[in-house]
């Protein structure tokens, strides 16, 4: 040290030398440490609502593991969510899943004429289950009958599969 407590010019070289040396590195270390502040969120700003809408514009976008998350965490509220998530794996022709996930919008709701007409479906698209299938179509024609056409439509596929040729 020179008079006076100040550093003498030898000594204020290194000093500058080493800055300049370890400033980056002292940059780097600040960044990733101290300069963002780190927020928690405690509670989902969606409500289960705005994750299902979210999720039909990720499966519009063919973003289909992103509507999967949206549709999940929907479910844990929202029942019909299930039938989305058997949408998408049907989609993915993963059909285990899609089987699977029906049958849960099914029995979380029973009231699902959409679950029992797309469970029905599935069954006619891998022609196993025909039976059951056409008692699922029947069931959504009684359920809804508004959407009759669509269903009829089910039940009339399924028919014809099962007609011996």
């Amino acid at each position: 040290m020179g008079a006076g407590g100040f550093l003498d010019v030898i000594d204020k070289t290194k000093v500058e030398r080493a800055l300049l040396y370890f400033l980056p590195l002292i940059c780097v270390l600040c960044l990733y440490s101290c300069s963002l502040p780190r927020i928690i969120v405690l509670d989902d700003p969606l409500t289960p609502e705005e994750h299902l809408n979210l999720g039909v514009a990720y499966e519009k976008n063919g973003e289909f593991d992103n509507a999967l998350k949206e549709y999940e965490i929907a479910s844990r509220k929202l029942p019909g969510a299930y039938l989305y998530m058997g949408n998408i794996y049907f989609q993915k022709k993963e059909f285990e899943s899609a089987q699977s996930n029906y049958r849960k919008a099914i029995r979380k709701d029973p009231g699902n004429a959409d679950a029992y007409n797309n469970l029905a479906w599935l069954y006619y698209v891998r022609k196993e289950n025909l039976e059951e299938a056409q008692n699922l179509a029947m069931k959504a024609i009684a359920l809804n009958p508004s959407k009759m056409d669509i269903y009829k439509d089910t039940l009339e596929k399924i028919n014809e599969l099962k007609q011996p040729k």
